[in-house]
């Protein structure tokens, strides 16, 4: 049976994770023009292509930050057949799906998807991980969901796209808030740690290395995510002012 050809637009390090665990189930086409590509082509078993060629895939999956989202839209739309199944991997997802609809012509379907692990979370496997599926345009969302779940063993949520913001504004915000600070304070190396500080570190590690890319869409892309944060530092004010009062 003829595998379906899967065009990855956008191979970073989520890009290549992707194209590790899709190589098997789909003739890949990368593309990325800020890097060299070759050598993940040739480990995934993929080709290295054009906008154009991704674009001309069964499957096309954005694999770019959605602050650039709208730029590499307006590029991919007149290059896409008809029948294409067009799928994000954006970290929000009201913004992207407002774009995807507005700029992707009619004769395409639409899966927003959001992975909710990442390199690191998932260099020794992503079974069992968690993926946000939030059905767009047309009748795939249940083929889409299916196969992470089925195949990829995956653990699917179908939620709309302001579900997802409203929880991500706490799982993502709060997270990459915390690891954020950790990091600045430049604690050095410590022997006499605990399990909970212990746990710390491994939360941070898991996101010391994010692009500023990603930490500012989370952060700034969410409509959701601002509350939070005003919240948050709210929170981190009261507890100092606590702290310096006699009790």
């Amino acid at each position: 049976m003829k595998k379906i050809s899967c065009g990855i637009i956008g191979v970073g390090a989520f890009g290549a994770l992707m194209a590790k665990h899709m190589g098997p189930h789909a003739d890949l086409v990368l593309c990325d023009a800020a890097k060299d590509v070759t050598g993940i082509a040739k480990d995934t078993g993929g080709k290295v292509g054009t906008l154009a060629d991704a674009a001309a895939c069964d499957v096309v999956v954005l694999a770019v930050p959605v602050q650039k989202m709208e730029g590499v839209l307006l590029e991919v739309a007149p290059l896409l057949k008809a029948g294409a199944l067009v799928i994000d991997v954006a970290s929000v997802k009201v913004k992207a799906v407002a774009l995807m609809e507005k700029i992707l012509p009619a004769h395409v379907d639409i899966v927003a998807t959001h992975p909710i692990f990442g390199p690191q979370s998932g260099k020794n496997g992503i079974e069992g991980l968690k993926i946000a599926v939030c059905p767009v345009r047309g009748t795939r969302a249940d083929c889409v969901a299916n196969f992470c779940r089925d195949t990829l063993k995956l653990d699917v949520y179908v939620v709309t796209p302001e579900e997802h913001d409203r929880e991500m504004a706490y799982v993502q915000g709060i997270t990459h808030l915390l690891a954020k600070i950790v990091v600045r304070l430049d604690v050095p190396p410590l022997r006499l740690t605990t399990k909970t500080y212990n746990f710390m570190e491994q939360m941070v590690d898991m996101v010391r290395y994010d692009s500023d890319e990603l930490f500012r869409a989370i952060q700034r892309e969410n409509p959701y995510a601002k509350p939070t944060e005003t919240a948050f530092f709210e929170a981190a004010a009261k507890l100092e002012r606590d702290l310096d009062t006699p009790k």
